[in-house]
């Protein structure tokens, strides 16, 4: 968890202490701000962000980044018009789960192959890919998790699944 600590830390949320608590802990003498983001730093101190706290899957005990499992999708399917969002729902089994929501149709197990041989752990894989209209987005262009998580949630309970194979 990165933590951020110096003069630009704001002293707490208006109104609200118990959320200020939470996110503003004292460590050592000196308040620290908690910014839902994981990351690490180098031999040489720099700070490298892998993913936010809230992109991440749990899934048999082990994190694992939602974000590194869109980046190696993006790696090794040579498509600039395709879009994906990975996401966490609950899996009876493993705890959570990952499903893709994308705009292109995808050979499961040709992508499958080729992110293992790109270095994806088979517990990093999506065990299914959704076909949508459109990837859900914010105003701003970006992608809205929220809204992309609820359509999972229910693509999922509907089993619209292409390519089981």
């Amino acid at each position: 968890m990165i933590l951020i600590n110096g003069g630009q830390v704001m002293k707490g949320y208006l109104n609200n202490p118990e959320k200020s608590e939470l996110s503003l802990p004292i460590i050592n003498g000196k308040t620290w701000y908690v910014s839902g983001d994981k990351g690490y730093l180098d031999e040489d101190g720099f700070l490298f962000i892998q993913d936010r706290y809230s992109r991440f899957a749990k899934i048999g005990g082990e994190m694992v980044a939602l974000g590194q499992v869109e980046s190696a999708i993006h790696k090794v399917v040579e498509d600039i018009e395709l879009e994906i969002v990975a996401i966490n729902i609950p899996d009876s089994k493993k705890g959570e789960t990952i499903i893709v929501l994308t705009n292109r149709s995808l050979d499961q197990k040709d992508l499958k192959d080729k992110l293992l041989q790109n270095g994806l752990t088979t517990l990093s894989l999506p065990s299914a890919y959704f076909l949508v209209d459109e990837i859900p987005k914010l105003g701003s262009g970006k992608t809205d998790f929220g809204t992309a998580k609820n359509l999972a949630q229910r693509v999922s309970e509907i089993g619209t699944k292409y390519n089981k194979k």
